[in-house]
């Protein structure tokens, strides 16, 4: 009787844990006239360095609407230096770069539609046409400056966008009728990467001054996720015959414009200034931690500060550093992003001062993957894991081996419409 009470529990213990799936989330947004729906498993593509996450949904098509016309799809990267209500004579301040289209009805490229595809297909009916499109790994990461207060109009910076439209050629402009817009991202997560302590050693020489001012900083480690805080540590030895009135430690960012070969923007987006331990007189030595923390709850107001792409009324932070894989691909990235922390050693109005800097990466850490009680090949966010732990690319797949849920109940739509409401609304 023990034996078959503990299978019972076993078995029951088993349905609940299925009752825990957590349902597949498919954005949708429809044209205005409704007679095209697009359907997409995620906004956020990332980019794992070798390959870039692939850009797979559905369009659902009205037949009669379309009749002998056809429906295509459109993927552009751009970045835009310019508002847009300033663009005339057909003059835009934008640089595509990267573009590509593709017939989606009457289907044009027969592939094997993916799991994610299959299931829509299934609970849509046959007028779901599947679509695939796949970036270049030396696409731009998704950045945004911001504007100044006042600003109107989309903010400067690299956007992506996929566009499906009604027309008879892939050149025809789309009319809003019957054509769809939706804002995606590219995105890059921190690289699992030997961490490195990064360390500057500067000195000043004075006239009349026997010997040295020396001035040591070092970070604890290279790569910092958003929202944490940075340990600066100082060492400070004075052999000169001036004084150390205070410290001061800035963390800046450096965003480089590709498209132009001088600018670049610098902003500081955290700094701190500390008078304990001083003044080092001659002969004296100060060694001591600093905490800075750049974050953009701090930062808001201060226009061409590079912020990661931003969706419509949805918060954002500070842009992640750039990877450059390929230095030769440089001025196809847009815009470059890194930081510094700059350690000011101050000396009075005659004597100058004493500087150094430090860089680092500034990145959001990969999410965990999350598996499923009923299956250790399903991931609770539509991860799908193999056997090994190592994730499959397309990360809305289920893996072939789980199995399916009865009428696809676990998948729930919600409206991209909703990034059209004006700011301020609920």
């Amino acid at each position: 009787m023990l034996a078959t009470t503990d299978k019972n529990n076993g078995e029951s213990d088993s349905v609940a844990r299925g009752n825990l799936r957590q349902p597949t989330r498919v954005f949708k947004k429809s044209s205005p006239n409704g007679k095209i729906t697009v359907y997409l498993g995620k906004r956020d593509f990332v980019d794992h360095i070798t390959n870039v996450d692939p850009i797979d949904g559905v369009v659902l098509v009205d037949p009669d609407y379309v009749k002998g016309r056809k429906v295509f799809g459109h993927v552009l990267a751009a970045f835009r230096y310019g508002r847009e209500d300033l663009d005339v004579l057909g003059l835009t301040f934008r640089k595509d770069l990267y573009i590509a289209s593709e017939q989606i009805y009457p289907v044009g490229n027969i592939r094997t539609p993916t799991r994610l595809q299959e299931r829509l297909i299934k609970k849509l009916g046959p007028n779901a046409i599947p679509f695939y499109f796949e970036l270049p790994p030396h696409c731009p990461a998704s950045v945004t400056l911001q504007p100044a207060a006042g600003d109107t109009g989309k903010p400067c910076g690299v956007d992506y966008e996929f566009k499906a439209f009604v027309g008879d050629t892939a050149e025809d402009k789309p009319h809003k009728r019957n054509s769809i817009r939706l804002a995606i991202r590219k995105i890059m997560y921190a690289p699992k990467k030997e961490e490195v302590q990064p360390s500057v050693e500067v000195y000043k020489e004075f006239v009349m001054s026997p010997n040295k001012l020396y001035l040591e900083a070092s970070l604890d480690k290279e790569l910092y996720y958003h929202g944490e805080s940075i340990s600066v540590n100082v060492h400070i030895a004075n052999n000169s015959n001036r004084t150390v009135k205070k410290v001061k430690v800035f963390v800046r960012q450096f965003a480089d414009i590709c498209l132009f070969s001088t600018a670049q923007y610098k902003c500081t987006v955290a700094e701190l200034e500390s008078e304990d331990g001083c003044p080092v007189g001659p002969g004296f030595t100060l060694s001591k931690v600093y905490t800075v923390k750049p974050t953009l709850h701090n930062n808001k107001d201060k226009r061409g500060l590079a912020l990661d792409g931003q969706l419509k009324h949805e918060d954002t932070n500070l842009a992640s550093s750039t990877i450059v894989s390929n230095p030769s691909q440089k001025e196809n990235l847009g815009i470059i992003v890194q930081y510094k922390v700059k350690v000011k050693l101050c000396l009075g109005t005659l004597a100058g001062e004493l500087t150094a800097e430090l860089p680092f990466i500034l990145m959001h850490p990969k999410p965990e993957e999350e598996v499923l009680p009923i299956s250790n090949n399903v991931a609770i966010s539509g991860t799908a894991v193999d056997d090994n732990g190592v994730r499959v690319d397309n990360l809305i797949e289920l893996d072939e081996d789980s199995p399916a849920p009865p009428h696809d109940e676990d998948i729930i739509f919600e409206d991209f419409a909703r990034l059209r409401l004006k700011a301020g609304n609920d």
